[in-house]
């Protein structure tokens, strides 16, 4: 027997509500999981109350909080731009002046303080299509050889195999599929060179232990011991 997800239930932690849907299914025990999209699934014995569930979700509050903080940083916070000259863009960790300049010729450069638009017609649009192509564009070329050099960093843990795809997310920096394809966010181009290489990491550890155990961080400790540091920088930076 295996019920659909039902409506989220709340419970009240200190001064934070964690709100959680629940699947009934033919299991013995109680299992909790933390999506990376901070949502909360509980998948139940049907004969357990939501009374019960409420109790089990409360001695596990700690531990959702901690896991919803670590997804968090891989959700691109930068807010909106206009993409209107004098406006400030994130490149490499580093912020630029945009300077749209009307010519014949189309183009994208990065220039000093600055990233020079040349378009054929002075339209928020049309900017915003030219930097969004410069920025994947570019993406794809520095995480190529970001990853290239990650890679070397496993050479004893015998890696599959890596296939990568950049794909726009709204809500996470990069994934590891069950069979070990990495997507990673074009939009990391915007992060410095280290946490790039911090989310390029983090997604190849996941191609030897696809869930956040012990195992995984002991790994990508040891690959890069240095790893909340860019975390945290990620978080901050694009926020």
């Amino acid at each position: 027997m295996e019920s659909e997800v039902l409506p989220k239930e709340r419970i009240r932690f200190g001064s934070r509500d964690i709100a959680y849907s629940i699947l009934y299914k033919e299991r013995k025990s109680v299992g909790i999981t933390v999506r990376p999209d901070q949502s909360v699934l509980v998948t139940s014995p049907p004969n357990l109350s939501v009374a019960k569930l409420n109790v089990l979700v409360k001695q596990k509050a700690g531990w959702i909080i901690k896991q919803q903080s670590y997804f968090l940083s891989f959700q691109p916070l930068t807010p909106p731009r206009k993409f209107v000259g004098g406006e400030t863009h994130l490149y490499l960790g580093r912020q630029y002046r945009l300077k749209i300049i009307v010519s014949k010729k189309e183009s994208v450069h990065l220039k000093g303080h600055y990233i020079f638009v040349y378009t054929k017609m002075k339209d928020s649009k049309r900017v915003k299509q030219l930097m969004n192509n410069w920025y994947r564009h570019n993406a794809a070329v520095k995480i190529e050889s970001y990853l290239h050099e990650c890679k070397k960093l496993f050479v004893r843990h015998h890696l599959k195999e890596i296939k990568v795809e950049l794909r726009s997310m709204d809500k996470r920096w990069g994934s590891c599929s069950i069979k070990g394809k990495i997507i990673l966010n074009p939009e990391l181009i915007k992060a410095p060179k280290r946490c790039i290489e911090y989310v390029l990491v983090h997604e190849l550890c996941h191609t030897k232990y696809p869930n956040h155990s012990s195992a995984f961080f002991d790994l990508q400790s040891q690959i890069m011991p240095d790893w909340v540091k860019w975390k945290s920088k990620l978080e901050k930076v694009m926020s």
